[in-house]
């Protein structure tokens, strides 16, 4: 930074001058770039899922990806080396939680990202037995009965559309059906005694109703009847089966949780905040309740005395948040992870009662990595095209400044309805180490910012929120630290249609696209949804459109149909066993821009689906974006050699 001295202060003798110059204190240094670490690099990272005591409490369950692809592992909770409890070479494994015995373990797994999970068991001999088998089923875990004499799941065994549920013996594994679905409800809890079950009904994103079946009497009734849009959704019952938690947006911009007494039909506001509480659960005894929070893109866990809502105080980490916690079954212990923009989750554990510190079980950041050489995130907030405050979050990279401008790309999250958080992100830190400024916009219609701000993008998907990622480069250009003509950008799923349609409909604003598994052709994307979203289909189709009443505006918005117009660079990623996003929606949208004579690169990737899970298929997706990116974005400049 220059010192502007008044002009009447300068020296006007040479020798004066020389004193001014020997005295003042040297101009600081450019930032310089940090080392590139190469995509070996982060894929030394671990990245932890899951998480359950033993019933003894001395073992922590957890799933990593260490070996390349999820597996099972029991962390001792005196700090001795984890012991692998699945071997799996393909298919990702993610634990459920130690049977009553704490020798058997239940877990999920899907086959190359097929989505059709089922339930399995791990015996202590290291036998695997399919619970759940059967080709084409979809089964779902739904939580451990107080007992601990069952567990329930369901599954669309009967139907591909609906979902029964079904109550399994842990020993014998025989089971009981407790309900069939003939309507399309969502499960969202049971109680204790098994009497009451609640679900959940959408009419449309934002709309949508919580019933209760009595097992005793066989009713089933509406407990949140509304006039108007209402988002009510169940959490848990209370211990005493005698209330159900709900969360609800009724007459309140954010989702606050409501107790409904099931004798009398009341309905109490429980706890309230100034954003969305996203989900709600108690622990073993219910002694406690656990309340996570989505506070401006961060989650925030809280926890209180069940019986009086007496906050409990949580350890505190420096810089980083928890995102995940349990108890153990005595309640003495909590476990959890926790994680910063330049680190993934860590494993930590502590002693509830006395409030010490905690001890970090784990170390997920390759120690080949500085962590000083990553970068914090920062939310970051402009006015849209109409004036409408968008909020994002920002990654710069170290070495950014007016002087050593940068190239960036806009990063759209999935959905629609989606919401770039806060975290960890081993693609965003790989590109930012590597010199591309990174803004993840929540544009219109995404989730965390109200009701209000969440419908605004209604059946105007791939204009109204459009227009927010165009306008979010002028942010970015008064900056004055990123270049103004190389900003791109890049999305999975519904963002990876948003990169599609701003090549298309915006063809002039973004150098590259990178498009990973975004529908091209809305009419053919909402025509084969899996059946197993027939409870969640009216609710799509009033969010984006009926393709039997709005094809007009379907064609309109499916950059497919109009691809002539696409004249940048365009990278496409794309997931063999993909249900949500076919492989032919690529395929298309890929053979259509090449005929422009625009460079395109198209990767497939054959044993992945609606997201890529294993470290070698992520290792050829993310060295592929940057390299596609260093070719047609920044021009191929040079940093430092890769680590």
């Amino acid at each position: 930074m220059r010192s502007h001295l008044p002009f009447h202060r300068a020296f006007a003798l040479l020798a004066g001058v020389g004193l001014a110059l020997a005295c003042a204190p040297p101009p600081p240094a450019q930032p310089v770039a940090p080392p590139r670490y190469g995509i070996e690099a982060f894929m030394g990272n671990t990245i932890l899922r899951g998480l359950s005591f033993s019933p003894d409490g001395k073992r922590l369950l957890v799933a990593t990806d260490q070996t390349g692809v999820f597996n099972a592992y029991a962390f001792s909770v005196d700090g001795q080396p984890p012991v692998a409890l699945t071997q799996s070479t393909t298919n990702p494994v993610i634990p459920l939680g130690f049977f009553p015995d704490g020798e058997r373990l239940l877990y999920t797994s899907d086959e190359g990202g097929n989505e059709n999970n089922h339930l399995f068991v791990r015996a202590a001999d290291g036998s695997v037995r399919d619970l759940t088998p059967g080709k084409d089923l979809k089964a779902q875990f739904l939580g451990w009965s107080k007992d601990d004499r069952s567990f329930f799941a369901a599954t669309n065994e009967r139907v591909a559309t609906f979902f029964d549920i079904y109550e399994y013996d842990v020993d014998t594994f025989e089971r009981t059906k407790l309900y069939e679905d003939k309507t399309g409800y969502e499960f969202g809890a049971i109680s204790d005694d098994r009497r009451f079950l609640a679900f959940g009904k959408s009419r449309t994103t934002y709309d949508s109703d919580v019933f209760l079946l009595d097992r005793q009497s066989g009713e089933m009734k509406n407990i949140t009847v509304h006039q108007g849009n209402e988002s009510n959704s169940p959490m848990t019952f209370t211990p005493d089966n005698q209330g159900l938690l709900l969360l609800t947006d009724a007459g309140h911009e954010f989702s606050y949780l409501q107790r409904y007494d099931i004798a009398t039909g009341e309905r109490k506001e429980f706890v309230k905040t100034d954003w969305d509480v996203a989900f709600a659960s108690y622990s073993e005894t219910g002694r406690y309740l656990e309340v996570a929070v989505n506070k401006d893109a961060r989650t925030e866990i809280r926890l209180y005395e069940a019986a009086t809502l007496t906050p409990v105080a949580l350890p505190t980490l420096p810089e980083a948040e928890i995102t995940s916690l349990t108890l153990s079954d005595d309640e003495t212990k909590i476990a959890f992870f926790a994680s910063t923009s330049r680190t993934p989750s860590n494993l930590y554990l502590a002693d509830l009662a006395a409030g010490a510190r905690p001890t970090r079980l784990t170390q997920t950041l390759n120690p080949a990595i500085d962590e000083k050489n990553l970068v914090d995130a920062q939310v970051v907030r402009f006015k849209s095209y109409d004036g409408v405050e968008i909020p994002g979050i920002l990654y710069r990279p170290i070495e950014a400044t007016p002087e050593q401008k940068v190239p960036a790309l806009v990063w759209v999250h999935g959905g629609p309805g989606g919401q770039s958080r806060v975290g960890y992100s081993e693609l965003i830190q790989y590109l930012v180490n590597h010199g591309y400024a990174v803004y993840a916009i929540n544009n219109r219609g995404s989730s965390g910012y109200g009701k209000t701000f969440y419908t605004m993008d209604d059946k105007r998907h791939g204009e109204a929120d459009l227009d927010d990622v165009v306008a979010s480069k002028k942010m970015l250009i008064d900056t004055g630290w990123i270049d103004p003509q190389k900003i791109g950008i890049i999305g999975g799923s519904y963002g990876g249609y948003m990169t599609l349609a701003a090549l298309t409909f915006r063809p002039e604003e973004f150098a590259v696209g990178v498009d990973i598994f975004g529908p091209a052709n809305w009419l053919r994307t909402l025509e084969s949804i899996p059946p197993y979203w027939e409870s969640f289909r009216e609710a799509l189709y009033q969010e984006m459109g009926d393709p039997a009443t709005d094809r007009e505006r379907l064609q309109r918005i499916s950059p497919l149909f109009h691809a002539d117009k696409i004249r940048r660079p365009l990278m496409v990623l794309q997931g063999a066993n993909d249900p949500r996003v076919l492989q032919v929606e690529s395929d298309e949208i890929v053979a259509a821009v090449r005929k422009n004579n625009v460079p395109v690169e198209y990767i497939v990737f054959p044993d992945e689906g609606h997201g890529f899970q294993n470290k070698v298929n992520r290792t050829k997706a993310y060295e592929s974006i940057l390299a596609f990116v260093d070719q047609h974005l920044k021009g191929g400049t040079k940093g430092p050699a890769s680590l």
